[in-house]
């Protein structure tokens, strides 16, 4: 019994050692407040350092070692705080600006571009108005990114009686020509920014231009808990104008905001479960927990409400909306 004490004391010296070091060095590596040399040269110091200590000396000097390494990069951290001043990208260059008047909303910022490709886009940043009586109907959105499900990125988009509709969507905030890295959102590279704007903007970038598959899912849902989510959605949006976060590819994405505003609106009980960390599977998520306005399979609501046989650009926005809701592939006529 000691033998084996000993044995699981051991390994997990060793695993949680390997994991603290692993942060660590991903940390110096992906330190955005560093020019990438010294990002590189940093990472290559700190790994050769514990893997001296590690040989060298003892383990108790060599946990003291790595812990010290830890508080620096906890230290470095702490003096790059979040901040909504930089040279952003021109399609992430504002926060959405949100005032409301008894039932009226008004959004400044409010983005609706018109896309030839990716990266070349006429720049429409609009001030729209909405009466939150016409407020009727919320759907989820999914875009799996990558050759694997799992990958996505999810939004919602509210529908109103008048035909108007709105789209919101958690996004890093890129600078100006940056990437997105899965790994590098696990080290406070990228701020976070809730984009508003117009569903041929948000569904048709992703459906038309990128030509990723778009799945667009009817969310059950009364009327006053549309309402009520909406509204959370333009705080939190506005919140973060005023008080900056950082992305975190774990615990701060695009499906755990809207996890925490499904949770407080509609209160749900999610847990912990894995198809929020990997949203390509949240719809099976959203089956489970009977939020999909449907009575199909799983399987046969994906092949219903994948929009992009049906998403082809026509010159009104309302029917372009109307269209990408119907069952059929058939594209509504100007």
């Amino acid at each position: 019994m000691k033998l084996l004490y000993a044995l699981l004391k051991t390994a997990s010296f060793y695993l949680l050692s390997f994991a603290i070091s692993l942060w660590v060095l991903g940390s110096f590596f992906y330190l955005s407040m560093m020019p990438t040399w010294l990002q590189i040269l940093m990472t290559l110091l700190v790994f050769a350092g514990l893997i001296l200590t590690f040989i060298k000396f003892n383990k108790k000097i060599f946990s003291c070692t790595l812990a010290s390494i830890f508080l620096i990069v906890i230290l470095l951290f702490y003096l790059d705080p979040p901040t909504n001043n930089r040279l952003w990208a021109p399609d992430q260059e504002f926060f959405p600006i949100i005032k409301s008047a008894n039932k009226m909303i008004t959004i400044k910022n409010f983005r609706n571009f018109k896309y030839r490709s990716n990266t070349d886009f006429d720049i429409h940043w609009e001030t729209r108005t909405f009466n939150l009586d016409n407020l009727i109907r919320v759907d989820f959105i999914i875009e799996p990114f990558s050759n694997w499900r799992g990958l996505a990125h999810t939004f919602l988009t509210f529908s109103f009686s008048d035909g108007e509709h709105i789209s919101i969507s958690v996004e890093i905030r890129k600078e100006q020509k940056e990437q997105y890295s899965v790994l590098a959102g696990f080290y406070r590279n990228y701020e976070l920014i809730y984009i508003i704007g117009d569903e041929r903007d948000l569904i048709g970038l992703r459906a038309n231009i990128r030509k990723d598959p778009v799945y667009l899912f009817p969310i059950k849902a009364k009327k006053d808990q549309v309402k009520r989510l909406f509204m959370s959605m333009l705080e939190r949006a506005n919140d973060l104008a005023e008080h900056p976060e950082y992305y975190n590819t774990l615990f701060n994405t695009c499906s755990t905001n809207i996890t925490k505003h499904l949770y407080e609106n509609f209160k749900l009980d999610f847990g912990f479960d894995y198809r929020i960390l990997f949203p390509g599977y949240a719809d099976e998520l959203a089956f489970e927990l009977d939020l999909i306005d449907t009575n199909k399979s799983l399987e046969e609501a994906r092949n219903t409400f994948l929009i992009n046989k049906r998403s082809q650009f026509i010159d009104d926005g309302k029917k372009w909306s109307k269209q990408i809701r119907t069952t059929t592939i058939n594209p509504i006529k100007n």
